[in-house]
């Protein structure tokens, strides 16, 4: 029989190989028995289990409902051996006994295990003694008790001792020169204690041992400037003294060799914590997780691209060979973390050209797929980095109440849990680089897609992300996707309407789609037919609609990102005759000053609204220009999803 404190608390029994948990009931049972456990072998009176139950006034008939939680707990206790293991729970006047072996408890073992190591003396030793002391930790102590202030505080008082083990641990290691190792162990808890200055000051000099001087400096200035927001206070002798110690520029100690490891099973998920020791319970539980699987399914239909997909591959899988159909062996890893970006306009197909590239390339990504719609151009908000880095952490295995509630703190435990692990990232939809640059993972064995409408220059400027324009589909590839949706053999009746489609739909995914919905739901129509509708350019746009996925959907939801001034011109660009214009023509058109209209355009050809084919020759494609001429061009009316897949 084992009693558990350090995480949920829990009773287990039979064999160690495959143990049963004890049925223990609702919070409050749970809570008894954990005040028990907390004091075991001494009396434990009604008195202070009242007022750790009840945070605020205790019912008339506490007494009794302690008890019933007393009558239940033993009956359970009896039913899983309490008798063969030595435990038993007495009553003694007003008060409660567990009688128990000490070494059933895991905070007693705990307590014994660090009370043994000697992190100075024989670090050697203490380590696998601490390693196995805080590998009795399943997550948050006293977890499933009530929120009280007696639990609240007794849950404290363990987690500082499981980080006092966690130091000593790190200073075993760094006794031994396994600064690296020291590092690891530091670190998560570091992320989820930054303002336990003690430990920030070990993990600085950790880091500085081995070569990391700019990181170790960066987390002194991260934990100066909490303690000044948070608390108002300068860091402390400590702190500083570490500090001083790395600008002193003392030379650092070598770090020694690395050690032979077992070739890993391409299969199993890296664990990032630097040799696995003692990691925060947060880096625990995601290290042992499955493999994140957050991919929507591959986009039907998908053809052609060829080059694209050569392209995407050439840059997110560099170290690739060429025997792949698109140019890589699903083998090969992204060099430095790669930032691959997919622009062009509304409806041309970027989310599903990196949904069907990450499936393509599945085996590349071991450690798992992640993907985020982070609704840059779908209406309404636009999703906060904070809620994609909660969503990406649940997905690697992490506890929800171990997710750090500031969005800086929850994207440094994101990045140090795919430090080192071969990972893809796709942020789709993304509105600007302020939007994606917290979610980027930075780990060198990952590869990052973004999609978006916009060009996205900043990532470009400061992340050195490597963009791939995506462009309207050829009359070959347009007409072979109708033929994908519809059967090859109605295009086949008919292949000059099926070019003529592709051609009034500007070559556009999301375009044809709808048009073979709309040649989907009249089977009887041919699509001679549909060309014939969709000549009148007052219906072109409507007919492009399936429910939320239609092209005027798209394109306002773009159109609501401009100022008033740029959906102005977009506006008078759409109502002139020609389709090509440069600076001059469209001031003309416009009214607006020459010097100012510059500017403008620039903007809406960022957002692929316009394409600047030449030095100043800006051309708008017929569907925008007939978005502008309408109603869509002062970005009123319902919203849409944006980009379907192609």
């Amino acid at each position: 029989m084992d009693f558990s404190l350090l995480g949920p608390v829990a009773v287990t029994t039979g064999p160690a190989a495959a143990p049963v948990e004890l049925p223990l009931g609702p919070a409050k049972r749970r809570s008894v028995l954990a005040m028990l456990l907390l004091r075991p072998n001494s009396t434990v009176s009604v008195e202070q289990l009242v007022s750790g139950l009840w945070e605020d006034e205790p019912p008339a008939h506490a007494r009794t409902v302690i008890q019933g939680h007393v009558s239940r707990l033993r009956a359970a206790l009896a039913e899983g051996g309490a008798d063969a293991c030595g435990v038993e729970l007495t009553t003694h006047a007003s008060a409660y006994l567990l009688r128990l072996p000490a070494s059933l408890v895991d905070t007693v073992r705990f307590d014994d295990l660090v009370a043994r190591a000697d992190p100075e003396s024989a670090p050697a030793d203490a380590v696998p003694m601490l390693r196995q002391a805080l590998g009795l930790w399943r997550g948050p102590a006293l977890t499933g008790t009530v929120a009280s202030p007696p639990f609240a505080a007794a849950a404290h008082a363990l987690e500082e001792r499981r980080l006092t083990a966690v130091e000593a641990l790190a200073r075993a290691h760094g006794a031994l020169g396994e600064y690296e190792k020291a590092a690891g162990v530091l670190h998560p808890a570091a992320l989820g204690n930054p303002l336990r200055e003690g430990l920030i000051a070990d993990l600085m000099l950790v880091l500085y041992r081995t070569g990391r001087q700019s990181d170790a400096i960066a987390w002194f200035h991260r934990t100066r400037e909490m303690l000044a927001d948070d608390l108002g206070v300068d860091p402390g002798e400590r702190l500083s003294a570490a500090y001083q110690e790395i600008l002193r520029a003392v030379p650092a100690a070598e770090p020694p060799p690395p050690e032979p490891r077992t070739p890993r099973d391409p299969r199993t998920p890296h664990d990032p914590r630097g040799g696995g020791e003692a990691a925060s319970p947060a880096a625990s539980a995601a290290a042992s997780a499955p493999a994140p699987e957050l991919l929507p399914r591959p986009p039907a239909g998908f053809l052609g691209r060829d080059a694209e997909l050569a392209e995407l591959t050439r840059l997110a899988l560099p170290a690739a060979g060429q025997d792949h159909p698109y140019g890589g062996a699903p083998a090969g890893l992204p060099a430095e973390g790669g930032i691959t970006l997919v622009t062009g306009p509304a409806g041309v197909g970027k989310t599903g050209l990196a949904v069907h590239w990450g499936h393509a390339y599945a085996a590349a990504f071991p450690d798992g797929r992640l993907f985020a719609d982070l609704r840059g151009f779908s209406g309404g908000e636009e999703v906060e980095p904070a809620a994609v880095l909660r969503e990406f952490l649940l997905a690697m295995g992490t506890p929800a109440d171990q997710i750090p509630p500031s969005e800086q703190a929850a994207g440094a435990l994101y990045r140090s849990l795919v430090a080192q692990r071969r990972l893809l990232v796709v942020l789709d939809n993304a509105s600007s680089s302020a939007q994606v640059r917290p979610l980027l993972p930075g780990g060198p064995h990952c590869a990052t897609l973004v999609t978006s409408r916009s060009r996205l220059d900043g990532l470009i400027a400061t992340d050195a992300a490597r963009p791939v324009r995506l462009h309207a589909l050829g009359p070959e590839d347009g007409a072979a996707l109708i033929g994908a949706l519809l059967g090859p053999d109605r295009v086949a009746e008919d292949p000059a309407a099926a070019e003529e489609l592709v051609t009034l739909c500007d070559g556009l995914p999301l375009a044809l789609r709808a048009a073979s919905a709309q040649l989907v739901a009249r089977p009887r129509w041919r699509l001679a037919r549909l060309a014939t509708a969709l000549r009148d350019e007052r219906r072109r746009l409507a007919l492009l609609s399936a429910e939320d996925a239609g092209v005027a959907a798209a394109l306002r939801n773009s159109v609501a990102r401009l100022s008033a001034d740029d959906a102005q011109l977009l506006r008078a660009l759409g109502a002139g005759f020609a389709r090509e214009v440069n600076t001059a023509e469209a001031a003309a058109l416009s009214g607006a000053d020459p010097d100012l209209i510059q500017d403008s355009l620039e903007r809406l050809a960022e957002m692929h609204l316009l394409d600047e084919e030449a030095t100043n020759r800006y051309v708008m494609s017929d569907l925008v220009k007939l978005f502008a001429q309408g109603d869509g061009g002062r970005g009123a009316g319902p919203s849409g999803e944006g980009d379907g897949p192609a």
